[in-house]
């Protein structure tokens, strides 16, 4: 009975890899719209990255940006 409600609730000690996919979901879903379009263009161009490299690129970008214009970015495009 208790493996059922482990395999319904997707903590199931038996290896699989649900447990990942929640924590990649989690890790998604705090990304702005400039590192989602950075993951998307580096994924589609065969460099896969951890999401502590690419949110440390877009937030370099974005200082630089900053820097340059003077204006602020939009904290709906990057945070």
């Amino acid at each position: 009975m208790d493996s059922i409600k482990n395999a319904i609730s997707g903590n199931s000690s038996g290896g699989n890899s649900s447990g990942g996919n929640n924590q990649q979901g989690n890790q998604a879903a705090g990304q702005d719209y400039g590192d989602k379009a950075f993951a998307a263009g580096a994924k589609a161009s065969g460099h896969e990255m951890s999401a502590g490299t690419e949110e440390k690129i877009t937030d370099a970008g974005r200082g630089v940006y900053e820097k340059i214009s003077g204006n602020k970015v939009d904290p709906k495009f990057s945070n």
